[in-house]
């Protein structure tokens, strides 16, 4: 049985769905007022993983991920570059999409924009601001925490810190890995010499960063999600936002997000010598830049897949060099192995049926891909050498399954 660490507990938990369980899924995606570099690309390759994983199991996945394109960020980018939002946001999306299948990876069911979902905001505001979880204070509109019963509970925050004096925080995004407390904005009041806004129900403005996931999420699902995921950064703050503001949604018939979803799923950094990326350090990677030393997209894929989700990964030319290494072994060994291959012979085999159960053991615990990974890698050198005809076809074919998942071996 798959178990998975739901972060909402800290703790591991089966995924007690049959196998042929329709799943629903909605995913951070991409901030798109810059290019995604690999630490991105590691975090939405998790996410693929489980996506490949459950339908290998047989499920039926409905996916979601967003593109944040209206936020401070991106609307100071594009005037920095003196282009248009859309412009900017539209030619990295482009180019986000082109890497998505360079890598292999399945591209979600629905893409919703947030320039595309404010209708959907402005519903889930003026609800907020019926219920009085959420209040005007000039132009803006907040978010008020404690009127939300369990805030914080995804992070494990401690609300008796919550001050007694009202604070609001203004911003999108703030930088660093911490909590602001105090209110949060969800619509952004129009203010002289903006150049992107909405004429709304609710006033001229635009929606902020914090209420654009939940508006994007029920565009396409009206109750409690089978899996979120996004990166550990999440965890502070975004998430925790965007659950409160669903799940205050109860008293409204439409949607039964009650809880928001039942497994969160969060996947750790990735560093490069040791550091995490940064403009001032000038060591962001793009997979343009393994490209550039020589590397193949499944190479690429494979070095960010090859570590457990819950684990920083580190990037350094050496690491990359040896996971790049073992993967050409492999597959160096399944070109062999294909050359023995009989069509004729019987395609079930004790080898095959081996690999096969060492594959879904690891995976099933937490999906972990490296050791999962590794056991093949060994089972399959083992054997490979004194495969008879018959044998090789099994595996071959067994392997073909597995890489319905991995995406690297073919």
């Amino acid at each position: 049985m798959l178990r998975l660490f739901n972060t909402m507990g800290r703790k591991l938990e089966p995924f007690t769905e049959r196998r042929t369980a329709e799943v629903t899924m909605f995913t951070c995606g991409p901030s798109v007022y810059q290019k995604s570099h690999i630490g991105n690309f590691r975090t939405f390759l998790f996410e693929d993983i489980l996506v490949r994983y459950l339908e290998y199991l047989g499920c039926t996945v409905q996916r979601g991920m967003n593109y944040t394109d209206v936020e401070d960020k991106a609307i100071a980018e594009a005037i920095e570059r003196r282009t248009s939002l859309k412009q900017l946001t539209g030619q990295n999306i482009k180019v986000f999409l082109k890497e998505m299948r360079t890598l292999a990876m399945r591209i979600p069911d629905f893409l919703p924009k947030a320039s595309e979902s404010v209708e959907e905001a402005v519903e889930i505001i003026e609800h907020l601001l019926d219920r009085h979880a959420a209040y005007r204070h000039g132009g803006n509109i907040y978010f008020n925490p404690p009127a939300f019963p369990g805030f914080g509970k995804l992070y494990g925050l401690d609300m008796t810190k919550w001050p007694k004096k009202t604070i609001r925080f203004h911003k999108d995004t703030y930088p660093g890995i911490q909590w602001n407390l105090g209110d949060f904005i969800i619509w952004h009041g129009y203010k002289p010499g903006d150049s992107v806004y909405w004429d709304t129900r609710i006033g001229r403005g635009r929606p902020s960063w914090n209420i654009q996931d939940p508006s994007m999420i029920i565009r396409f699902f009206r109750e409690t999600l089978t899996f979120y995921c996004g990166g550990i950064d999440n965890l502070y703050r975004h998430h925790d936002y965007s659950l409160a503001i669903l799940e205050s949604l109860k008293d409204n018939p439409k949607y039964g997000f009650q809880p928001m979803s039942r497994f969160w799923l969060h996947c750790c950094h990735l560093h490069v010598n040791g550091q995490k990326m940064s403009k001032s350090k000038g060591n962001i990677h793009y997979i343009e830049t393994l490209q550039a030393l020589g590397y193949t997209p499944a190479e690429i894929r494979f070095f960010l897949i090859y570590g457990h989700y819950r684990r920083t990964l580190n990037y350094s030319d050496h690491a990359i060099a040896i996971t790049t290494e073992k993967l050409r072994t492999l597959r160096r060994t399944i070109g062999a192995l294909k050359k023995k291959m009989n069509p004729r012979s019987d395609t079930v085999s004790a080898g095959s049926r081996n690999i096969k159960r060492l594959f879904g053991e690891h995976m099933d615990n937490d999906l972990d891909v490296k050791q999962a990974f590794d056991e093949v890698y060994n089972a399959v050198m083992q054997i490979s050498a004194t495969a008879t005809p018959g044998e090789a076809t099994a595996i071959i074919g067994t392997l073909k399954e597995i890489d319905q998942v991995l995406q690297v071996l073919f």
